[in-house]
């Protein structure tokens, strides 16, 4: 695409509030064989997502996890649960929201000479409607397929959502938008929009926007009340205690008068979940519970990765995680003299907090000095009690090449390493993969996300 057309479409069409990236002429190109690999990874993080529904589930019930084997972990649902409201932990729990899982996975993928490495799962994720909007962009120039049929997100996206109201034709659909995620509002706004030139009736809202009725949640349209039958809420749960109308959302849901999706359930955006696959105590469960070909792909992707617990030991006793001057640990604070190389390690808090997203928790323990890596340790000790962390093995990223356009609109052929976001629609017992967003961060980068000197691409498909 030429610059020029760029510059313009994205000048009439803001998709995120007040952020710029770089762009390129071309979209980022994966082979068809990469993508059937992305198809299986979709596959095995649904697979994982339905395990760790039964984990929560058997953990918080008291019940045995094994077939032939009396094993019960009441303190995987403990961690899960930890620093949660009460209320929200009973509703996580119900009948209602029983084998319920989120609607969208997307994980977060880092390009290693190893293949692909995810650092997280994100089930309320952001660029949805940004993808879209880039695959429509680039596919009428580019000279290969996009990632995902013309439309395929946003029709993907209303196929799930109007499958929960089954008894309605076109049902009216609200994307509910949080202050804290109002920087993704645009993009929604977009996909809303695309969504009524085909007749649906989807409407892109802020928190505050919505109202309650009779017991139902209602929004105002042309000065009249319109009835909702499906909210997607586009907030993740730690946000919830701080929207004014979240009251009125869950009662409209605990009432059966609207349908609710992503559901009420704050484990799955715990970051921690990505260490229970390690756990020692679990693999049992998890060989019993994941289909062999998604654990082998699971296996690979997910980096060892453990959970900060500070809990006293026994004297003899021994932490299952890293090793610091080449020993085991028996504190998480002796992580603290760990050399350079073994702090080759990332330290983020695992969820149900404003800093758990947009990499904002993130410390490299190789990347700062010993003493901040000490006093980041520290804090995360000290807020375990409500809010824990995990600290998972550093994936370095390969330096990939790509065109991109410089600020005065001449092409150069950058260096730097790739995130790439595939974005799956969960249907019954599979994931479909809609499209693909490729976010290329100068190589110095070693957080990679959204930013002003990255590209942010739409995918396409070659031989």
């Amino acid at each position: 695409m030429e610059f020029s057309e760029l510059k313009e479409a994205f000048d009439e069409r803001e998709l995120f509030e007040g952020k710029t990236w770089r762009t390129s002429p071309e979209p980022w190109k994966l082979t068809g064989e990469i993508v059937e690999e992305l198809k299986r990874i979709g596959q095995a993080s649904l697979d994982f997502y339905k395990a760790l529904e039964i984990l929560y589930s058997r953990s918080a019930d008291g019940k045995k996890l094994l077939r032939n084997k009396d094993v019960r972990v009441p303190w995987v649902a403990d961690y899960l649960d930890r620093g949660k409201p009460d209320d929200l932990v009973r509703i996580s729990r119900s009948k209602k929201c029983k084998g319920r899982i989120h609607p969208v996975i997307r994980p977060d993928l880092l390009v290693t000479r190893e293949g692909f490495s995810i650092t997280e799962l994100d089930s309320v994720p952001g660029g949805i409607g940004l993808t879209a909007y880039l695959n429509a962009l680039y596919e009428k120039d580019s000279e290969n397929p996009m990632l995902g049929e013309k439309g395929a997100m946003a029709q993907a996206f209303f196929k799930r959502l109007a499958s929960l109201a089954p008894d309605k034709d076109n049902p009216v659909i609200a994307i509910v938008v949080s202050e804290e995620s109002a920087t993704y509002k645009p993009e929604m706004d977009w996909l809303a929009e695309q969504l009524q030139l085909t007749g649906k009736r989807v409407f892109s809202l802020r928190t505050e926007e919505v109202f309650p009725l009779g017991g139902a949640l209602y929004f105002d349209i042309d000065g009249n009340p319109g009835k909702i039958d499906v909210v997607y809420r586009f907030f993740e749960l730690f946000d919830l205690g701080n929207i004014d109308t979240a009251q009125y959302i869950v009662e409209a849901w605990e009432n059966g008068e609207i349908a609710l999706d992503p559901p009420l359930r704050p484990f799955f955006e715990e970051k921690a979940a990505l260490a229970l696959y390690h756990h020692h105590l679990l693999l049992d469960f998890w060989r019993e519970s994941i289909p062999k070909n998604s654990r082998k792909i699971l296996d690979g992707l997910i980096p060892k990765s453990w959970i900060v617990d500070p809990a006293p030991l026994p004297p003899g006793a021994v932490l299952d995680g890293p090793h610091a001057q080449g020993r085991p640990l028996h504190n998480w604070m002796d992580l603290a003299e760990a050399s350079q190389k073994e702090r080759n390690l990332v330290l983020k808090i695992s969820g149900f907090h404003e800093t758990a997203w947009g990499s904002r928790s993130v410390v490299i323990g190789s990347d700062v000095s010993r003493e901040d890596w000490s006093q980041s340790l520290k804090e995360a000790c000290d807020m375990a009690d409500t809010h824990l962390h995990i600290v998972q093995e550093f994936r370095k990223s390969i330096r990939l090449t790509h065109p991109l356009y410089n600020e005065n609109g001449d092409v150069y052929e950058a260096s730097g390493r790739l995130r790439l976001n595939p974005y799956y629609f969960v249907n019954g017992d599979s994931a479909d993969l809609a499209g693909a967003l490729a976010t290329f961060c100068p190589p110095d980068k070693k957080i990679i996300h959204g930013m002003e000197d990255a590209a942010m691409l739409p995918c396409c498909v070659v031989d």
